[in-house]
């Protein structure tokens, strides 16, 4: 009871190290890259900087607030331990592109454009690049930066939609609004406003692209079949070291007639190397398949996220 308590604290921990960083980076690459472009992105973000382009208010000060509101309407439904690191991570958040924000207006009010002037678009992917990866880290490990990814996490907790797909719907109209925004400065021509537009629906595709790359391949699931003799051994050594399940079949040889036993285990992507090591310590001559799979669902896996409905079940029955 007392190792099981222990291990659920250091996951915790590891959890909240790793949103920490996730946050850091998404600082990072939005005020050093996004920010001093005027470079519109999705997300509660993407909407306080809009209001920051039109009005001046701070982007943590709106952030702050409209995710106080949506954090309110998904009590209920994310639960209380996705709660708690939501807020944590909006707090840290918020406080973080307060400091980062400050740090980057340089003595003439303006903020620095780290690459010079006229580089928007290098700015564009080298900001969302960083934006994807944190927003990654920070959902592999049960954590959220808020606003539209709430509403992310609770389509993706009943349906299996992946979270970029979910967030591209919703930024869209973010992205769409800023047109307006920018169109009514006097400095900004109806072009320059459209130009805005498109680079915010480029953030838009490769951050989430970054954001979905990353989650399938931490997700990723491979099948082994595996031929051997020495499958028994084989067996025992993936169960032991890894602690894995093995699925040992029946199987028959065509040429030979031989009767053999082969090994069926499904597993992660970054498995393969330890199960490739173990059956080459033991069977350097064993005959290995790998294949990836689309979806591996069940203990250990992902969960399957399909609605049953009354009439489903009494066809079954």
């Amino acid at each position: 009871m007392q190792i099981a308590i222990s291990q659920r604290i250091k996951n915790e921990i590891k959890d909240y190290f790793y949103i920490t960083l996730g946050l850091l980076l998404y600082t990072f690459g939005w005020t050093i890259f996004l920010l001093p472009y005027q470079i519109v992105t999705g997300g509660v973000t993407g909407i306080a900087a809009v209001i920051y382009y039109g009005t001046g208010i701070p982007i943590y000060l709106s952030y702050f607030l409209i995710n106080a509101a949506l954090l309110l309407a998904a009590l209920k439904i994310l639960g209380f331990k996705f709660m708690v690191k939501t807020v944590y991570a909006i707090i840290m958040l918020s406080l973080f592109l307060a400091l980062a924000q400050d740090l980057m207006i340089g003595e003439d009010g303006k903020m620095v454009q780290v690459l010079g002037e006229g580089q928007d678009f290098m700015s564009l992917i080298i900001g969302c690049l960083f934006t994807g990866l944190s927003l990654a880290i920070v959902f592999l490990h049960n954590g959220s930066t808020g606003g539209t990814d709430i509403i992310a996490a609770i389509v993706n907790k009943y349906h299996n939609i992946s979270l970029g797909r979910v967030l591209i719907f919703v930024d869209l109209v973010i992205v769409g609004s800023s047109f307006f925004v920018f169109n009514a400065k006097p400095e900004f021509t109806t072009i320059d406003a459209v130009r805005k537009v498109v680079f915010g629906l480029c953030t838009m595709v490769i951050e989430n692209l970054v954001l979905d790359y990353v989650m399938n391949a931490k997700r990723e699931s491979v099948q082994f079949m595996i031929f051997s003799k020495k499958y028994q051994e084989i067996a025992n050594a993936i169960g032991m070291q890894m602690d894995h399940g093995v699925t040992i079949l029946d199987g028959h040889g065509w040429y030979t007639g031989d009767e053999m036993k082969v090994l069926c285990i499904l597993a992660k992507k970054n498995e393969s190397v330890t199960i490739f090591r173990i059956v080459k310590i033991i069977d350097p001559n064993a005959f290995v398949s790998q294949s990836a799979v689309i979806g591996v669902y069940g203990e250990g896996f992902d969960e399957m996220k399909v609605k049953i409905k009354e009439k489903d079940i009494k066809k079954i029955k």
